[in-house]
Protein backbone atom coordinates (compact mmCIF):
# COMPACT_ATOMS: atom_id res chain seq x y z
CA UNK A 1 0.00 0.00 0.00
CA UNK A 2 1.47 3.35 -1.08
CA UNK A 3 1.20 6.35 1.18
CA UNK A 4 -0.15 9.50 -0.50
CA UNK A 5 2.10 12.49 0.14
CA UNK A 6 0.51 15.80 1.14
CA UNK A 7 0.51 18.40 -1.62
CA UNK A 8 3.34 20.89 -1.44
CA UNK A 9 2.94 24.61 -1.96
CA UNK A 10 4.43 24.31 -5.43
CA UNK A 11 2.15 21.41 -6.44
CA UNK A 12 -0.93 23.30 -5.31
CA UNK A 13 0.24 26.42 -7.13
CA UNK A 14 0.81 24.55 -10.40
CA UNK A 15 -2.76 23.27 -10.44
CA UNK A 16 -4.10 26.70 -9.47
CA UNK A 17 -1.99 28.44 -12.10
CA UNK A 18 -3.31 26.15 -14.80
CA UNK A 19 -6.90 27.04 -13.99
CA UNK A 20 -5.96 30.72 -14.18
CA UNK A 21 -4.38 30.55 -17.66
CA UNK A 22 -6.11 27.56 -19.33
CA UNK A 23 -8.28 29.72 -21.60
CA UNK A 24 -5.26 31.73 -22.77
CA UNK A 25 -3.21 28.72 -23.85
CA UNK A 26 -3.10 28.06 -27.62
CA UNK A 27 -4.90 25.17 -29.27
CA UNK A 28 -8.17 23.72 -30.50
CA UNK A 29 -10.84 22.20 -28.26
CA UNK A 30 -9.27 18.71 -28.45
CA UNK A 31 -5.93 20.23 -27.39
CA UNK A 32 -7.64 21.98 -24.48
CA UNK A 33 -9.11 18.62 -23.44
CA UNK A 34 -5.67 17.02 -23.54
CA UNK A 35 -4.30 19.83 -21.40
CA UNK A 36 -7.02 19.34 -18.81
CA UNK A 37 -6.35 15.60 -18.70
CA UNK A 38 -2.63 16.24 -18.30
CA UNK A 39 -3.00 18.59 -15.33
CA UNK A 40 -5.29 16.00 -13.77
CA UNK A 41 -2.60 13.36 -14.24
CA UNK A 42 -0.06 15.67 -12.65
CA UNK A 43 -2.35 16.30 -9.68
CA UNK A 44 -2.45 12.54 -9.09
CA UNK A 45 1.30 12.03 -9.58
CA UNK A 46 2.76 15.10 -7.87
CA UNK A 47 6.30 16.33 -8.36
CA UNK A 48 8.98 13.60 -8.65
CA UNK A 49 10.84 12.83 -5.44
CA UNK A 50 13.66 10.66 -4.10
CA UNK A 51 11.37 7.69 -3.42
CA UNK A 52 11.16 7.22 -7.19
CA UNK A 53 14.27 5.35 -8.32
CA UNK A 54 14.86 7.47 -11.44
CA UNK A 55 14.69 10.64 -9.30
CA UNK A 56 16.77 9.29 -6.42
CA UNK A 57 19.42 12.02 -6.68
CA UNK A 58 17.21 14.83 -8.01
CA UNK A 59 14.45 15.41 -5.51
CA UNK A 60 12.33 17.86 -7.47
CA UNK A 61 9.62 17.88 -4.83
CA UNK A 62 12.11 19.08 -2.25
CA UNK A 63 14.00 21.44 -4.55
CA UNK A 64 11.00 23.20 -6.10
CA UNK A 65 9.74 25.36 -3.24
CA UNK A 66 7.40 27.45 -5.36
CA UNK A 67 5.81 27.50 -8.80
CA UNK A 68 6.41 30.64 -10.79
CA UNK A 69 3.50 32.08 -12.79
CA UNK A 70 3.43 30.66 -16.33
CA UNK A 71 4.46 32.77 -19.29
CA UNK A 72 1.56 32.67 -21.75
CA UNK A 73 2.75 34.02 -25.10
CA UNK A 74 3.96 37.09 -23.25
CA UNK A 75 6.44 38.26 -25.86
CA UNK A 76 8.86 39.96 -23.46
CA UNK A 77 11.15 42.61 -24.85
CA UNK A 78 14.46 41.52 -26.37
CA UNK A 79 16.80 42.80 -29.05
CA UNK A 80 18.91 40.97 -31.61
CA UNK A 81 22.05 42.26 -29.87
CA UNK A 82 20.88 40.82 -26.54
CA UNK A 83 20.18 37.46 -28.17
CA UNK A 84 23.63 37.40 -29.79
CA UNK A 85 25.33 38.29 -26.51
CA UNK A 86 23.56 35.41 -24.74
CA UNK A 87 24.44 32.96 -27.52
CA UNK A 88 28.13 33.94 -27.36
CA UNK A 89 30.09 32.04 -30.04
CA UNK A 90 26.96 30.24 -31.26
CA UNK A 91 25.77 33.61 -32.62
CA UNK A 92 28.59 33.53 -35.19
CA UNK A 93 27.32 30.37 -36.88
CA UNK A 94 25.94 30.64 -40.38
CA UNK A 95 22.53 29.08 -39.84
CA UNK A 96 18.79 29.33 -40.16
CA UNK A 97 17.56 30.88 -36.91
CA UNK A 98 14.25 30.79 -35.04
CA UNK A 99 13.98 32.74 -31.79
CA UNK A 100 11.56 32.23 -28.90
CA UNK A 101 11.53 34.69 -26.01
CA UNK A 102 9.90 33.55 -22.77
CA UNK A 103 8.15 30.79 -24.70
CA UNK A 104 6.83 32.94 -27.54
CA UNK A 105 7.99 32.91 -31.18
CA UNK A 106 9.55 36.21 -32.27
CA UNK A 107 9.51 36.53 -36.06
CA UNK A 108 11.39 39.85 -36.05
CA UNK A 109 14.36 38.21 -34.32
CA UNK A 110 14.33 35.12 -36.53
CA UNK A 111 15.57 34.34 -40.03
CA UNK A 112 12.38 33.03 -41.68
CA UNK A 113 13.78 32.57 -45.21
CA UNK A 114 14.08 28.80 -45.44
CA UNK A 115 15.37 26.54 -48.23
CA UNK A 116 13.16 24.23 -50.23
CA UNK A 117 12.48 21.01 -48.38
CA UNK A 118 12.59 22.56 -44.91
CA UNK A 119 9.22 23.25 -43.31
CA UNK A 120 9.08 25.18 -40.04
CA UNK A 121 5.99 26.29 -38.13
CA UNK A 122 5.20 27.77 -34.76
CA UNK A 123 3.72 25.19 -32.39
CA UNK A 124 1.21 27.73 -31.09
CA UNK A 125 -0.21 28.17 -34.59
CA UNK A 126 -0.07 24.46 -35.40
CA UNK A 127 -2.01 23.52 -32.26
CA UNK A 128 -4.96 25.59 -33.44
CA UNK A 129 -5.14 23.85 -36.83
CA UNK A 130 -6.64 20.52 -37.86
CA UNK A 131 -4.27 17.81 -36.77
CA UNK A 132 -2.86 19.95 -33.99
CA UNK A 133 -3.97 17.37 -31.46
CA UNK A 134 -1.37 14.97 -32.89
CA UNK A 135 1.36 17.33 -31.68
CA UNK A 136 0.19 16.85 -28.11
CA UNK A 137 1.01 13.16 -28.17
CA UNK A 138 4.46 12.11 -26.97
CA UNK A 139 6.52 8.97 -26.90
CA UNK A 140 7.18 9.50 -23.22
CA UNK A 141 5.92 7.45 -20.29
CA UNK A 142 2.34 8.06 -19.20
CA UNK A 143 3.35 8.31 -15.55
CA UNK A 144 5.85 11.15 -15.97
CA UNK A 145 4.75 14.25 -14.06
CA UNK A 146 7.18 16.57 -15.87
CA UNK A 147 5.82 15.49 -19.27
CA UNK A 148 2.27 15.99 -17.99
CA UNK A 149 3.14 19.55 -16.96
CA UNK A 150 4.64 20.18 -20.39
CA UNK A 151 1.42 19.06 -22.08
CA UNK A 152 -0.67 21.21 -19.75
CA UNK A 153 1.33 24.45 -20.03
CA UNK A 154 3.17 24.38 -23.40
CA UNK A 155 2.85 27.67 -25.22
CA UNK A 156 5.06 27.48 -28.28
CA UNK A 157 8.00 25.82 -29.96
CA UNK A 158 9.19 24.73 -33.37
CA UNK A 159 7.50 22.18 -35.62
CA UNK A 160 10.19 21.14 -38.11
CA UNK A 161 10.06 18.76 -41.06
CA UNK A 162 12.89 18.01 -43.48
CA UNK A 163 11.52 16.46 -46.66
CA UNK A 164 12.62 13.12 -48.09
CA UNK A 165 16.12 13.16 -49.52
CA UNK A 166 16.80 16.79 -48.55
CA UNK A 167 20.08 17.58 -46.79
CA UNK A 168 20.18 21.05 -45.23
CA UNK A 169 23.18 23.13 -46.29
CA UNK A 170 23.54 24.79 -42.87
CA UNK A 171 22.29 24.21 -39.32
CA UNK A 172 18.90 25.18 -37.96
CA UNK A 173 19.35 27.12 -34.70
CA UNK A 174 16.40 27.19 -32.29
CA UNK A 175 16.96 29.85 -29.63
CA UNK A 176 14.97 29.81 -26.38
CA UNK A 177 15.79 32.95 -24.40
CA UNK A 178 14.64 33.91 -20.93
CA UNK A 179 14.13 37.66 -20.63
CA UNK A 180 11.39 38.27 -18.04
CA UNK A 181 12.48 40.21 -14.96
CA UNK A 182 9.66 38.98 -12.73
CA UNK A 183 10.25 35.21 -12.76
CA UNK A 184 8.21 32.96 -15.05
CA UNK A 185 7.60 29.31 -15.87
CA UNK A 186 8.37 28.87 -19.58
CA UNK A 187 7.03 25.70 -21.22
CA UNK A 188 7.99 24.82 -24.80
CA UNK A 189 7.76 21.82 -27.10
CA UNK A 190 9.55 21.02 -30.35
CA UNK A 191 8.56 18.42 -32.93
CA UNK A 192 11.41 17.43 -35.25
CA UNK A 193 10.86 15.06 -38.16
CA UNK A 194 13.32 13.94 -40.80
CA UNK A 195 11.79 12.01 -43.66
CA UNK A 196 13.60 9.06 -45.25
CA UNK A 197 17.05 9.93 -46.51
CA UNK A 198 17.03 13.48 -45.14
CA UNK A 199 19.93 15.15 -43.35
CA UNK A 200 20.12 18.05 -40.91
CA UNK A 201 21.90 19.64 -37.98
CA UNK A 202 19.54 21.14 -35.40
CA UNK A 203 20.81 23.18 -32.46
CA UNK A 204 18.66 23.98 -29.43
CA UNK A 205 20.12 26.81 -27.34
CA UNK A 206 18.52 27.66 -24.00
CA UNK A 207 20.01 30.91 -22.70
CA UNK A 208 19.28 33.78 -20.32
CA UNK A 209 19.52 37.40 -21.41
CA UNK A 210 21.50 39.84 -19.30
CA UNK A 211 19.30 41.03 -16.43
CA UNK A 212 16.88 38.11 -16.58
CA UNK A 213 15.72 37.08 -13.13
CA UNK A 214 15.09 33.60 -11.77
CA UNK A 215 13.10 31.30 -13.98
CA UNK A 216 11.74 27.79 -14.44
CA UNK A 217 11.65 25.98 -17.77
CA UNK A 218 10.03 22.78 -19.00
CA UNK A 219 11.22 21.90 -22.50
CA UNK A 220 10.33 18.81 -24.52
CA UNK A 221 11.53 17.69 -27.94
CA UNK A 222 9.94 14.88 -29.89
CA UNK A 223 12.26 13.61 -32.63
CA UNK A 224 11.61 11.13 -35.45
CA UNK A 225 14.50 10.15 -37.73
CA UNK A 226 13.29 8.39 -40.87
CA UNK A 227 14.90 5.48 -42.66
CA UNK A 228 18.43 6.26 -43.85
CA UNK A 229 18.23 9.81 -42.48
CA UNK A 230 20.99 11.56 -40.51
CA UNK A 231 20.34 14.04 -37.71
CA UNK A 232 22.89 15.88 -35.62
CA UNK A 233 20.99 17.23 -32.62
CA UNK A 234 22.86 19.69 -30.40
CA UNK A 235 21.47 20.98 -27.12
CA UNK A 236 23.24 23.83 -25.34
CA UNK A 237 21.91 24.81 -21.92
CA UNK A 238 23.32 27.96 -20.30
CA UNK A 239 20.20 29.24 -18.57
CA UNK A 240 21.65 31.13 -15.60
CA UNK A 241 22.39 30.26 -11.96
CA UNK A 242 18.87 31.28 -10.87
CA UNK A 243 17.22 28.93 -13.37
CA UNK A 244 15.69 25.47 -13.04
CA UNK A 245 15.49 23.60 -16.35
CA UNK A 246 13.66 20.31 -16.93
CA UNK A 247 14.30 18.88 -20.39
CA UNK A 248 12.92 15.76 -22.08
CA UNK A 249 13.86 14.40 -25.48
CA UNK A 250 12.04 11.42 -26.99
CA UNK A 251 13.70 9.97 -30.09
CA UNK A 252 12.75 7.21 -32.54
CA UNK A 253 15.37 6.09 -35.07
CA UNK A 254 14.36 4.38 -38.29
CA UNK A 255 16.00 1.63 -40.33
CA UNK A 256 19.57 2.49 -41.29
CA UNK A 257 19.26 5.97 -39.77
CA UNK A 258 21.83 7.83 -37.69
CA UNK A 259 21.11 10.07 -34.71
CA UNK A 260 24.06 11.97 -33.25
CA UNK A 261 23.41 14.15 -30.22
CA UNK A 262 25.55 16.40 -28.05
CA UNK A 263 24.58 18.12 -24.77
CA UNK A 264 26.44 21.01 -23.18
CA UNK A 265 25.10 22.04 -19.76
CA UNK A 266 26.69 24.83 -17.72
CA UNK A 267 25.80 27.91 -15.72
CA UNK A 268 22.37 26.57 -14.72
CA UNK A 269 21.21 26.28 -11.10
CA UNK A 270 19.20 23.06 -11.52
CA UNK A 271 19.20 21.02 -14.70
CA UNK A 272 17.62 17.66 -15.45
CA UNK A 273 18.18 16.42 -19.02
CA UNK A 274 16.35 13.20 -19.93
CA UNK A 275 16.72 11.34 -23.23
CA UNK A 276 14.65 8.30 -24.21
CA UNK A 277 15.86 6.86 -27.52
CA UNK A 278 14.27 3.89 -29.27
CA UNK A 279 15.56 1.99 -32.29
CA UNK A 280 12.60 1.48 -34.60
CA UNK A 281 14.45 -0.08 -37.55
CA UNK A 282 17.37 -2.44 -38.04
CA UNK A 283 20.86 -1.17 -38.83
CA UNK A 284 20.40 2.18 -37.06
CA UNK A 285 23.08 4.04 -35.13
CA UNK A 286 22.97 6.36 -32.14
CA UNK A 287 25.75 8.46 -30.65
CA UNK A 288 25.00 10.67 -27.63
CA UNK A 289 27.78 12.61 -25.98
CA UNK A 290 27.98 15.63 -23.75
CA UNK A 291 29.73 17.62 -21.10
CA UNK A 292 28.39 19.19 -17.91
CA UNK A 293 30.19 21.94 -16.00
CA UNK A 294 29.06 22.75 -12.47
CA UNK A 295 30.16 25.22 -9.82
CA UNK A 296 28.73 26.75 -6.64
CA UNK A 297 25.68 24.73 -5.63
CA UNK A 298 24.60 23.84 -9.19
CA UNK A 299 22.90 20.49 -9.75
CA UNK A 300 23.13 18.80 -13.17
CA UNK A 301 21.35 15.50 -13.86
CA UNK A 302 21.69 13.56 -17.12
CA UNK A 303 19.36 10.56 -17.46
CA UNK A 304 19.41 8.32 -20.54
CA UNK A 305 17.42 5.29 -21.65
CA UNK A 306 18.47 3.62 -24.90
CA UNK A 307 16.07 0.93 -26.10
CA UNK A 308 17.49 -1.64 -28.53
CA UNK A 309 14.06 -2.82 -29.63
CA UNK A 310 15.20 -4.33 -32.95
CA UNK A 311 18.29 -6.27 -34.11
CA UNK A 312 21.63 -5.04 -35.44
CA UNK A 313 21.72 -1.52 -34.01
CA UNK A 314 24.65 0.37 -32.49
CA UNK A 315 24.62 2.84 -29.59
CA UNK A 316 27.41 4.91 -28.05
CA UNK A 317 27.16 7.25 -25.04
CA UNK A 318 29.98 9.35 -23.59
CA UNK A 319 29.53 12.06 -20.95
CA UNK A 320 32.25 14.13 -19.27
CA UNK A 321 31.65 16.38 -16.28
CA UNK A 322 33.72 18.94 -14.39
CA UNK A 323 32.51 19.77 -10.88
CA UNK A 324 33.82 22.51 -8.59
CA UNK A 325 32.80 23.91 -5.18
CA UNK A 326 29.63 22.13 -3.98
CA UNK A 327 28.32 21.23 -7.45
CA UNK A 328 26.43 17.95 -7.80
CA UNK A 329 26.52 15.90 -10.97
CA UNK A 330 24.25 12.93 -11.69
CA UNK A 331 24.46 10.44 -14.54
CA UNK A 332 21.91 7.66 -14.99
CA UNK A 333 22.35 5.66 -18.16
CA UNK A 334 20.37 2.53 -18.98
CA UNK A 335 20.68 0.39 -22.09
CA UNK A 336 17.92 -2.16 -22.70
CA UNK A 337 18.32 -4.96 -25.24
CA UNK A 338 15.03 -6.65 -26.09
CA UNK A 339 14.75 -10.45 -26.58
CA UNK A 340 14.71 -10.24 -30.39
CA UNK A 341 17.37 -7.52 -30.66
CA UNK A 342 20.25 -9.84 -31.58
CA UNK A 343 23.56 -8.38 -32.85
CA UNK A 344 23.08 -5.27 -30.70
CA UNK A 345 26.22 -3.27 -29.98
CA UNK A 346 26.13 -0.80 -27.09
CA UNK A 347 28.84 1.03 -25.16
CA UNK A 348 28.44 3.67 -22.46
CA UNK A 349 30.85 5.73 -20.35
CA UNK A 350 30.42 8.57 -17.84
CA UNK A 351 33.38 10.36 -16.26
CA UNK A 352 33.66 13.26 -13.84
CA UNK A 353 36.62 15.44 -12.93
CA UNK A 354 36.37 16.64 -9.35
CA UNK A 355 37.92 20.05 -8.61
CA UNK A 356 36.74 20.15 -5.00
CA UNK A 357 36.36 17.70 -2.15
CA UNK A 358 32.88 19.16 -1.58
CA UNK A 359 31.68 18.31 -5.09
CA UNK A 360 29.60 15.16 -5.61
CA UNK A 361 29.09 12.81 -8.54
CA UNK A 362 26.47 10.06 -8.46
CA UNK A 363 26.51 7.61 -11.34
CA UNK A 364 24.28 4.66 -12.15
CA UNK A 365 25.14 2.87 -15.40
CA UNK A 366 22.85 -0.07 -16.23
CA UNK A 367 22.60 -2.85 -18.79
CA UNK A 368 19.40 -4.87 -19.13
CA UNK A 369 20.02 -7.57 -21.70
CA UNK A 370 17.44 -10.11 -22.84
CA UNK A 371 19.31 -11.38 -25.92
CA UNK A 372 22.38 -13.61 -26.09
CA UNK A 373 24.21 -12.46 -29.25
CA UNK A 374 25.22 -8.92 -28.21
CA UNK A 375 28.28 -6.79 -27.48
CA UNK A 376 27.55 -4.35 -24.65
CA UNK A 377 29.57 -2.61 -21.97
CA UNK A 378 29.48 0.34 -19.62
CA UNK A 379 31.65 2.16 -17.16
CA UNK A 380 31.87 5.17 -14.87
CA UNK A 381 34.78 6.93 -13.16
CA UNK A 382 35.42 9.93 -10.98
CA UNK A 383 38.88 11.44 -10.76
CA UNK A 384 40.86 14.42 -9.57
CA UNK A 385 43.55 16.19 -11.57
CA UNK A 386 46.50 13.89 -12.13
CA UNK A 387 49.55 15.08 -10.17
CA UNK A 388 52.04 13.60 -12.62
CA UNK A 389 50.45 15.28 -15.63
CA UNK A 390 50.29 18.57 -13.74
CA UNK A 391 53.98 18.25 -12.75
CA UNK A 392 54.91 17.43 -16.36
CA UNK A 393 53.34 20.66 -17.63
CA UNK A 394 54.75 22.82 -14.84
CA UNK A 395 58.24 21.38 -15.36
CA UNK A 396 58.06 22.80 -18.88
CA UNK A 397 57.42 26.31 -17.65
CA UNK A 398 53.63 26.37 -17.84
CA UNK A 399 52.09 28.32 -14.93
CA UNK A 400 49.88 26.37 -12.50
CA UNK A 401 46.51 27.81 -13.50
CA UNK A 402 47.27 27.48 -17.20
CA UNK A 403 48.39 23.88 -16.69
CA UNK A 404 45.19 23.08 -14.81
CA UNK A 405 43.13 24.68 -17.58
CA UNK A 406 44.89 22.64 -20.26
CA UNK A 407 44.22 19.38 -18.44
CA UNK A 408 40.56 20.22 -17.87
CA UNK A 409 40.03 21.27 -21.48
CA UNK A 410 41.69 18.07 -22.66
CA UNK A 411 39.39 16.03 -20.41
CA UNK A 412 36.14 17.40 -21.85
CA UNK A 413 37.57 17.68 -25.35
CA UNK A 414 37.02 13.97 -26.02
CA UNK A 415 33.26 14.50 -25.79
CA UNK A 416 33.18 17.77 -27.74
CA UNK A 417 35.28 16.24 -30.54
CA UNK A 418 32.40 13.88 -31.33
CA UNK A 419 30.50 16.81 -32.87
CA UNK A 420 31.16 16.32 -36.58
CA UNK A 421 30.41 19.84 -37.90
CA UNK A 422 33.67 21.78 -37.46
CA UNK A 423 32.09 25.23 -37.07
CA UNK A 424 29.57 23.96 -34.53
CA UNK A 425 32.27 22.02 -32.67
CA UNK A 426 34.49 25.11 -32.40
CA UNK A 427 31.60 27.28 -31.21
CA UNK A 428 30.65 24.77 -28.52
CA UNK A 429 34.29 24.49 -27.49
CA UNK A 430 34.50 28.26 -27.08
CA UNK A 431 31.33 28.34 -24.96
CA UNK A 432 32.67 25.52 -22.79
CA UNK A 433 36.07 27.17 -22.41
CA UNK A 434 34.49 30.44 -21.26
CA UNK A 435 32.47 28.54 -18.65
CA UNK A 436 35.48 26.56 -17.50
CA UNK A 437 37.26 29.83 -16.75
CA UNK A 438 34.47 30.64 -14.28
CA UNK A 439 34.76 27.41 -12.32
CA UNK A 440 36.15 28.22 -8.90
CA UNK A 441 38.74 25.76 -7.61
CA UNK A 442 38.48 24.78 -3.96
CA UNK A 443 41.27 23.36 -1.84
CA UNK A 444 44.10 23.79 -4.36
CA UNK A 445 45.13 21.32 -7.02
CA UNK A 446 43.55 17.92 -6.49
CA UNK A 447 45.85 15.08 -7.31
CA UNK A 448 44.30 11.74 -6.44
CA UNK A 449 43.17 9.58 -9.38
CA UNK A 450 40.59 7.03 -8.32
CA UNK A 451 38.44 5.01 -10.68
CA UNK A 452 34.88 5.17 -9.45
CA UNK A 453 35.98 7.03 -6.32
CA UNK A 454 32.85 9.13 -5.98
CA UNK A 455 30.43 7.40 -8.28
Amino acid sequence: MSLALPKTKAEQALSHNFEAVARKLPGSDPVAGARKAAIGAFAALGLPHRRLEQWKWTDLRGAMKEALPPAVLAGAGATAAEIDAALAELARLDCHRLVFVDGSYRAELSAPVLPEGLEVASLARALAEDGGFDLVQTAGPADDAVVALNTAFMTDGAVVRVAEGVALDKPLLLVFARAADGGRLVTTRNVLRLDDGAGATVIEAHVALAGASRGQANALSRVAVGGGARLAHIQCLVAGPAAAHLGNCFVTIGRGATYRAFHLTAGTGLARNTVLATFAGEGAKLDISGTFLGRGGEHIDTTLLVDHAVPQCESRELFKGVLADRAHGVFQGKVVVRPDAQKSDGKQMAQALMLSEDAEFDSKPELEIHADDVVCGHGSTAAELDAEQLFYLRARGIPLEEARALLIESFIGEAIDRVEDEAVREALGAVAKARLAQLSVSGGAATRDSSGGRS
